[in-house]
């Protein structure tokens, strides 16, 4: 699967590791046979998280092979660690670039192994898995106690909440946010693909029987072509959002330059901006910045319902939400009238496949949506998701992918409400 020839020295047992295995103790022992699964399967549990957060599909299967092979292996090295992820959580040669880039945002500071003449490194400070008295030297590689503790952290991190991370604390976070990846939940379309198994594609068997001069043949056979559904990410950036909307700006950012799925973004405020552009920059930093002067009413007031009815009347009906899934990132604080966004986000669900609302400040104790605008809203969401943390984003980024074909049936749609045109009442299904 992974062509790529293993670093000098790998696969040689490690100095001084016996024959029974084991993981060299801070005091210069070793455990026992078995101490690697114990001690890293925390490790290959947050990895295989954050793999599936960037689009690799490390299934539980796959995450058991990788705690056997560490198990094995006994790794004193992050190298041993690199390899045994890379041959047990990739599915094929789609995941690699996904796997280094996670490999390399996950363990901070490591280098990613590979041939000599594209071996890459990861460009973060020295002490970022430096070990009391280790040095900086690129020949020296950290142990995997440092990385253990290291992703001790990372699992702190990703529980914490964005607006109350200090200043070294939003550096990791955002250095993880590069990582991520938005994979839009996959429609059928009328376009076939050939496969193993399904109808006979009659055209490719007949051509195929013709070749073969008259030759009985196997039959060609076809399936639907799926194709990821469209994801427009509607972003909070008022006053009220301060403390999130950086980092949400940075999630989205990083589901437009992972292409997989077409991604839309705007942000609202007092008024409505298009950022899918400026967040198309390849470095996050370059992003930022032109988004932050691409929108007037950053930390401004809050007119949710008017800036959705602009959404709607110069791209909904243009197709950007017409089958979509449309993910709005608010608080749901609204200065103007409740009933104006109910019928802004009303339409907006007729128009959207599904319809998410994260809050950021759901995932607070004791939350409830008793907001005026946010309870206006809620009837006519699909999903109702926090947003405040890491780990809730890797939430929210399943369930943008993961939802049933068929959208279970809002509030709405049992309740009377205003006649919709056939365009409207179309998009839901298209």
């Amino acid at each position: 699967m992974a062509d790529a020839a293993p670093p000098d020295g790998a696969g040689k047992q490690p100095d001084g590791a016996g024959s029974s295995g084991g993981v060299a103790s801070p005091g210069g022992g070793a455990t026992p046979g078995g101490g690697a699964a114990t001690s890293l399967a925390p490790v290959a549990v947050g990895f295989a998280r954050a793999l599936r957060a960037a689009g690799v599909d490390a299934d539980p299967t796959r995450v058991h092979a990788f705690v056997a092979a560490l198990d094995v292996l006994a790794p004193e090295r992050t190298r041993d660690v690199y390899w045994a992820g890379r041959l047990t959580l990739c599915s094929g040669p789609d995941d690699l670039a996904r796997y280094d880039r996670v490999f390399a945002a996950f363990f901070a500071g490591v280098a990613v192994p590979g041939r000599a003449r594209t071996a890459r490194r990861v460009q973060v400070t020295a002490a970022a898995l430096a070990t009391p008295g280790s040095g900086t030297a690129d020949d020296e590689a950290p142990t995997v106690t440092a990385v253990t503790r290291h992703a001790s952290a990372y699992e702190t991190l990703r529980h914490r909440d964005v607006a109350r991370l200090d200043d070294h604390e939003r550096a990791e976070l955002h250095r993880l946010l590069r990582a991520f990846s938005l994979p839009g939940e996959l429609r059928r379309t009328r376009r076939r693909q050939p496969a193993r198994r399904g109808p006979v594609d009659r055209r490719r068997t007949v051509r195929a029987l013709l070749a073969a001069g008259g030759e009985p043949g196997r039959l060609h056979r076809t399936s639907p072509r799926p194709r990821p559904r469209r994801v427009v990410l509607l972003v909070d950036v008022s006053g009220s959002m301060a403390g999130y909307a950086d980092a949400l700006l940075r999630f989205a950012h990083a589901a437009v330059r992972a292409r997989r799925a077409p991604t839309e973004v705007f942000t609202l405020g007092t008024r409505l901006t298009r950022v899918t552009s400026e967040l198309a920059h390849r470095d996050a930093e370059t992003a930022m910045r032109a988004v932050s002067a691409a929108i007037p009413d950053w930390s401004g007031g809050t007119r949710l319902g008017a800036t959705l009815r602009e959404f709607l009347d110069r791209w909904g009906q243009r197709g950007v939400a017409r089958g979509a899934v449309v993910v709005v990132l608010s608080d749901g604080w609204e200065t103007g009238d409740p009933d104006e966004l109910a019928t802004q986000v009303r339409r907006l669900s007729r128009l959207a496949h599904r319809l998410v609302w994260a809050n950021p400040r759901a995932g607070r104790p004791g939350f409830a949506p008793t907001a005026g605008g946010m309870a206006a809203a809620l009837p006519y969401c699909d999903a109702f998701q926090a947003g405040h943390s890491l780990a809730s984003l890797e939430a929210l980024a399943a369930v943008v992918a993961g939802a049933a074909t068929d959208p279970p049936a809002r509030q709405h749609d049992v309740a009377t409400g205003p006649t919709l045109s056939a365009q409207e009442r179309g998009g839901r299904d298209a």
